[in-house]
């Protein structure tokens, strides 16, 4: 029976991504029911991931939609190509602001499911994720699911 289990975890061990154990520091985007706030308080207090407030010292980013409007999202956190003059920056934001008022926000994914990922800030690549929803949207019970993930991801980590 314990070889028979050997067997099953060595595929799971393998499959793990490699730069998963590269990120140090995570920014988290605003999830369903507080989901952000209660995550953010276990990665910090179980010391898996340095949570950061300014997205531009995050090597990776929580968040649980993807999509349409997390691209977007993704691209106004972290701009693509060299930085460039404030005068530029300051006509690409209101282009940008103007656009997202005028663009309907469109997911495919939807937002609050209970998925969870981890995606690298710079190459936009999912570097992990997980399925743990709340029973319900009690304030206990996200707490509970933010624990979940938080307890997972060290896990995974640790196992590395």
């Amino acid at each position: 029976m314990k070889r028979w289990l050997c067997w099953l975890a060595l595929p799971l061990a393998a499959a793990q991504n490699p730069e998963l154990g590269r990120v140090q520091t995570v920014y988290l985007l605003r999830m369903g029911h507080g989901l952000d706030q209660y995550l953010a308080a276990h990665l910090t207090r179980l010391g898996v991931f340095q949570v950061v407030a300014d997205p531009a010292r995050a090597d990776a980013v929580f968040t649980d939609h993807l999509g349409e409007a997390f691209e977007q999202r993704l691209s106004e956190l972290f701009p693509p190509g060299e930085r460039r003059s404030q005068e530029s920056k300051s006509e690409e934001g209101e282009a940008q602001a103007a656009a997202r008022e005028e663009a309907p926000r469109i997911s495919s994914w939807g937002r609050g499911r209970g998925t969870v990922f981890l995606v690298d800030a710079r190459t936009r690549t999912v570097l992990w994720s997980i399925y743990a929803p709340p029973r319900d949207s009690s304030a206990e019970q996200v707490q509970r699911a933010a624990r979940r993930i938080a307890e997972r991801l060290k896990r995974e980590l640790r196992g590395k």
